[in-house]
């Protein structure tokens, strides 16, 4: 397993978004939080890999302002597992996605036996996610090593398993519809953050 770092310099943080700016296609994002420890839906990581550049392990907290982040990826398409539960957090931090494909929707609409992450990544590339580190409290630092390669499988698989869901998606004819459930998605008013109990 590859060894992961948090990225919380802000230069460490620049070249990453010069990799991710300079990647091909789309990029597969997803956050953790500390919701069953923090009564908030604040990011404490943010994940996010694309082909020909990797994955990268952000610290919002002492990265402070994504702006370049959004500059780097934010005309492109971002793939989330369950979006719903990561989209407020990353517009908390001012990450925006211009559209979204979302494998859990996908999977849901497909009538995929089990819809969680590791369930679909089973299905669609017959690779199994060992899921330990769900229920972390990501707000802890450091991050051990076991959490940072669990956060990075999260993202690492993300676009394979998006492309497999298209085609299973165009085969079902239900592209159309898939499209209209992510921008459903994507407008949905969220609720406020600091109202929001739930764990992620």
């Amino acid at each position: 397993m590859a060894e992961y770092s948090v990225i919380g310099d802000r230069t460490e943080f620049e070249k990453a978004c010069l990799a991710l700016s300079q990647g091909q296609g789309p990029v597969a994002v997803d956050v953790e939080r500390a919701s069953g420890f923090r009564y908030s839906q604040r990011a404490y990581l943010v994940q996010v890999f694309r082909r020909d550049a990797g994955v990268f392990l952000f610290d919002p907290p002492a990265v402070g302002d994504f702006s370049a982040l959004q500059d780097a990826i934010g005309d492109t398409e971002w793939v989330f597992h369950a979006a719903s539960q990561d989209l407020p957090s990353l517009r908390e931090l001012g990450l925006n996605p211009p559209r979204i494909f979302d494998t859990e929707l996908a999977s849901r609409l497909l009538g995929s036996d089990g819809f969680g992450l590791a369930a679909v990544v089973e299905h669609t590339l017959g690779i199994t996610l060992a899921k330990a580190h769900s229920a972390a409290d990501w707000s802890t630092r450091p991050l051990p090593q076991p959490w940072l390669e669990y956060a990075a499988l999260d993202v690492l698989h993300l676009i394979d398993v998006a492309d497999v869901l298209a085609r299973e998606l165009a085969e079902a004819g239900k592209t159309e519809i898939a499209a209209e459930e992510f921008q459903a998605t994507l407008d949905k008013e969220p609720r406020p953050l600091a109202r929001s109990h739930g764990a992620g």
